[in-house]
């Protein structure tokens, strides 16, 4: 669990390892390489059945410009062939000191390397299917393992229990589970369960509080994104983001048959003004109540913890 508490933080290390390798298999230093050459990539997280993750990269070598711009000649695949290997050897982290033991933490045997073919006819693997294993990956989640779709820890207090050294969090009355959350009740696999455990118990040590490992036991400990790319690999998510929103605002103005907006157009939504400060009379009544409730379960909280 340690392992995959920390998997996002070994793929990073080896993000900056592979930038550095190839400048190493051809003798000349990572600055001079970045002259000629940008290391790019992406990369898709998948769940196996026995619930750890493993990692589906692509690894490119382009121009200094980026994409736009092919790499030199000697900057081929056989180059990238011979420097991932190093550079996943290369990665280590080290879990926080605990009484539990302190691990040295690597990435696994298991190394598959496959160049991309950008011809559909060859034989070999092509971009299209490298694009139909990218589309499997992003519908498989966590579930896939025999776990759940959603966080197991209290909203109020992050699964810590407490809202502070001294107050007890009211919502979960100290359990860092969802209210009304058993563990023994989870409609997961056995294994699922036992990984969901190591995760909560862990999760309760302070050398660990870092890792987060409550919150995040819905996805058996691993913190990292689903996916990620480096910044020259294609076109960035904000363009798209924003390509969509205008996309989206042309349907609707067509839809109401209001005009084109122009580069100088502004388009006033609508008018502010000032309603006022404060609750309403009856707001406040509400507002009153709500505070004596909360303020009398934290001390029905208390009175139990120290009972």
């Amino acid at each position: 669990m340690l392992w995959q508490a920390h998997a996002g933080g070994l793929w990073h290390r080896f993000t900056l390892a592979i930038r550095q390798e190839p400048a190493n298999q051809i003798g000349m230093s990572r600055r001079t390489l970045a002259r000629h050459v940008k290391v790019s990539f992406a990369k898709v997280a998948e769940y196996q059945r026995r619930g750890l993750i493993h990692f589906h990269a692509i690894i490119r070598l382009d121009g200094p410009d980026g994409p736009t711009e092919p790499s030199p000649d000697w900057a081929d695949h056989h180059l990238l062939v011979r420097a991932i290997p190093p550079a996943v050897q290369q990665v280590t982290l080290t879990t926080p000191p605990s009484t539990l033991g302190r691990w040295t933490l690597t990435w696994g045997n298991q190394l598959d390397i496959r160049p991309i073919l950008l011809d559909p006819s060859a034989d070999g693997l092509s971009e299209r299917a490298v694009a139909s294993y990218i589309a499997k990956y992003a519908t498989k989640g966590a579930e896939a393992s025999g776990t759940v779709d959603h966080r197991l820890s209290c909203a109020a207090c992050s699964g810590r229990g407490r809202l502070s050294l001294t107050v007890t969090c009211a919502h979960c009355y100290g359990t860092g589970l969802k209210p009304g959350l058993d563990l023994n009740a989870l409609p997961v696999t056995d294994h699922a369960r036992r990984m969901i455990r190591t995760c909560w118990h862990l999760g309760a040590r302070p050398e660990f509080k870092a890792l987060r490992l409550r919150p995040w036991a819905h996805m058996l400990g691993f913190r990292g994104h689903f996916s990620s790319k480096s910044r020259a690999y294609s076109l960035k998510l904000t363009d798209l983001r924003n390509a969509r929103a205008a996309h989206r605002a042309a349907e609707a103005r067509e839809r109401h048959g209001l005009p084109a907006l122009g580069d100088d157009t502004t388009l006033v939504l609508a008018h502010w003004r000032f309603a006022g400060i404060g609750h309403t009379p009856g707001e406040a009544i509400m507002a009153e109540h709500i505070r004596q409730r909360v303020q009398t379960a934290r001390h029905i909280a208390a009175e139990r913890e120290d009972g």
